[in-house]
């Protein structure tokens, strides 16, 4: 396979007085790094690599044009001329490595995480804890030409674009949409009032910078919110844009505090490009498609299609900062795929935390994660193939080590191969076809079907030790009756469960488990749209319609020890709609469990001091894990990582990285005999 393959996606593209390489644009994301002015060279060397990698236009994170604005209290901002010179550094990386970077510009409005927030009416968000004050007419007017001014400090500090950010819910949307504007005075009160606010940025703004400096603008083409936009309204949006000077208009789905999954691994790939098309018919400028697009195989499908012009993607060249070089290079099967997971990107942003990637540990780190060339080709052992150990021993031949890598079962994986079995989480078999060319690449020794002894081991320099976990049994009359099955057993298929199931222990895996349960596989992707009520938004305003119920396929209870909400700890921006997934799917909760017995009769239990009988077909066990130490007493000075570290919950997150931090700090040893 050649770049010939992707003739579309790697075409170029000329907007204003700016030709782009490619049709590839990063996406904005926040990373943390912008907040602070010494994070700054940290920010210019991911943007660089990312520039390197050949991406055709990276967006950054959102920039507030006044203090108001701000995401956070001291966020990041453009409103002075000295911030801006301070830019020039990032700019400056980036077009040292052939790239274009546009600023975003972003007023949070209700969104804004301190008491100073504004929008269009005091209506308080649902996702902070902040009422916004209500902006004055003339504070309108004021923030409209900031957000011009802000544009034109862009162009100062060497920015070869802007986008303005109105969508997603932030401020702009929220004039836009009756949700949030009550307003009677020339900015609401109707559609065509509600519009004002955008059109007047972007006239401001394109009378400030001029014809040829290209303005993109993001526009929600789904608000996904009740009282949202409905599509007339989108549409006579994009045409006034366009009259306003818009030079691209990148497509937004969702509000950030929408009911529906937009980007996470739930959501099918291309799940909105049909939604793209539909703006592209009806507008002369070059129109983006965003949101879970992430290979390059479906990014140049939109494009051929004509459904778009542009492609967004902003994880995924977080997961792989070459993704564009490998795909013209031929070599699409090495980039390393997002999988949607949102555990060290979006997540970590809000929980205001530096972003990074699971899949990827050096996204956002490149200055301070750093996989040097060793001099000297000592030998490493890496015992165990599940994610930490993979992690390890890519790392590890990335700087130059002669790596054997022994692992027990005659497949790698370990368990993300039990992960890529729940539905919706189809994606993480690309993290196992990532690591599997890349060792193939890398020329690692890959001894499957091998069990790795001390004596085997003695002979390398360096010893890294990742041989997992094994799911805990619990201690409880009856655990060994035929009916009881762990969580391994049900998800690999050399189990399957009855009809009437109860799921013992409700972490991250039980929820996973109870929804493989619960799920019909002969649902498709329209299925999908209807269970989360995405309907037409020429019909049903916001794009919301009645949702559609679930069908499940077994009968599933769910029980935890803890009184805390089931589902409580999992991540941020995803754990919600896994939760409403098990809603939608009839499976009962209970919380506060004592596990009496298993017998014929089913699982006993005793609930607030009463007993009760489950009657199951069958108990699966999701009552965590222990570590696999055997060979931790033998080698007491080889490096211990993943689940043989700390028994926790699938967490490749901690996994990778510690895989890689830990390669990163072997030390470059003279082999023996030189």
């Amino acid at each position: 396979m050649t770049g010939t393959s992707y003739p579309h996606l790697l075409a170029p593209l000329t907007i204003g007085s700016l030709t782009l390489r490619n049709r590839v644009v990063m996406g904005s994301m926040h990373t943390g790094l912008e907040d602070r002015v010494h994070d700054l060279p940290a920010l210019a060397a991911y943007y660089a690599e990312r520039a390197r990698g050949g991406v055709g236009l990276i967006v950054t994170g959102g920039y507030a044009p006044t203090k108001r604005g701000w995401l956070k209290p001291f966020a990041s901002e453009m409103t002075t001329r000295l911030q801006a010179m301070r830019h020039r550094d990032v700019t400056a990386a980036v077009h040292g490595e052939g790239g274009a970077i546009a600023l975003q510009v972003l007023h949070a409005g209700r969104y804004g995480y301190h008491p100073l927030s504004v929008s269009a009416s005091n209506r308080k968000s649902p996702i902070t804890p902040f009422r916004p004050h209500a902006l004055s007419s003339r504070a309108v007017d004021q923030t409209a030409t900031a957000f011009a001014k802000s544009v034109g400090l862009a162009r100062k500090a060497g920015y070869d674009a802007v986008e303005i950010m109105g969508s997603e819910g932030y401020l702009i949307n929220q004039f836009l949409a009756a949700r949030t504007n009550d307003r009677t005075d020339a900015w609401g009160g109707s559609a065509e009032k509600r519009m004002r606010f955008p059109v007047e940025i972007v006239r401001r703004a394109r009378e400030l910078v001029g014809d040829d400096f290209p303005i993109v603008y993001r526009i929600s083409l789904l608000d996904l919110v009740e009282d949202g936009q409905i599509w007339e309204e989108v549409v006579e949006l994009a045409h006034r844009l366009e009259d306003a000077g818009v030079s691209v208009l990148n497509t937004g789905i969702g509000w950030h505090e929408a009911r529906v999954p937009t980007i996470i691994t739930q959501v099918p790939r291309g799940a909105w490009r049909s939604y793209t098309a539909r703006l592209k018919a009806e507008v002369s400028v070059p129109v983006c498609a965003s949101n879970r697009i992430n290979t390059p195989e479906l990014a140049e499908s939109v494009l051929a299609s004509g459904e778009a012009d542009l492609v967004s993607m902003a994880r995924p060249l977080l997961a792989d900062p070459e993704f564009v070089a490998k795909a013209e290079a031929g070599r699409a099967d090495e980039i390393n795929t997002c999988i949607a997971c949102n555990q060290a990107c979006l997540d970590h942003v809000f929980e205001n935390r530096k972003a990074s990637c699971l899949v990827n540990p050096r996204a956002c780190r490149e200055t301070t994660l750093v996989l040097s060339p060793t001099r000297h080709r000592s030998t490493v052992a890496v015992v165990g193939a599940g994610p930490a150990g993979l992690a390890a021993a890519t790392a590890a031949a990335e700087r130059g080590f002669a790596v054997t890598l022994f692992e027990q079962s005659d497949e790698l994986g370990g368990q993300f191969r039990l992960a890529m079995r729940v539905p919706g989480k189809e994606d993480f078999a690309e993290t196992l076809r990532y690591y599997r060319r890349r060792l193939e690449v890398l020329g690692v020794d890959v001894r499957l079907g091998t069990r790795a002894r001390g004596s085997d081991l003695a002979a390398y320099y360096e010893v890294v030790l990742a041989t997992g976990v094994v799911p805990r049994v619990p201690d409880f009359p009856g655990v060994d009756h035929p009916s009881v099955v762990s969580y391994a057993d049900v998800l690999s298929g050399r189990v399957v469960a009855g009809k009437r199931v109860a799921v013992i222990g409700a972490g991250g895996i039980g929820v996973d488990v109870s929804h493989f349960l619960a799920h019909d596989p002969r649902e498709d992707f329209d299925d999908w749209m209807a269970h989360w009520g995405v309907g037409d938004p020429a019909v049903h305003r916001g794009g919301l319609t009645e949702r559609k119920p679930r069908t499940a396929v077994r009968e599933v209870t769910l029980l935890q020890r803890k009184t805390t909400p089931i589902g409580i700890g999992l991540g941020k921006t995803s754990g919600w709609a896994h939760r409403a997934v098990l809603k939608q799917s009839g499976v009962v909760q209970v919380t506060g469990v004592t596990y009496d017995r298993v017998d014929d009769a089913g699982l006993h239990v005793t609930v607030d001091g009463e007993p009760r009988l489950l009657e199951v077909d069958t108990v699966v066990v999701c009552a965590g894990q222990e570590s696999v130490r055997d060979l931790v007493e033998a080698l007491p000075h080889a490096h211990v990582i993943g689940g043989a570290d700390v028994a926790a919950e699938l967490d490749a997150k901690r996994a990778i990285e510690q895989g890689t931090r830990v390669v990163a700090g072997l030390a470059d040893r003279v082999p023996a005999g030189r």
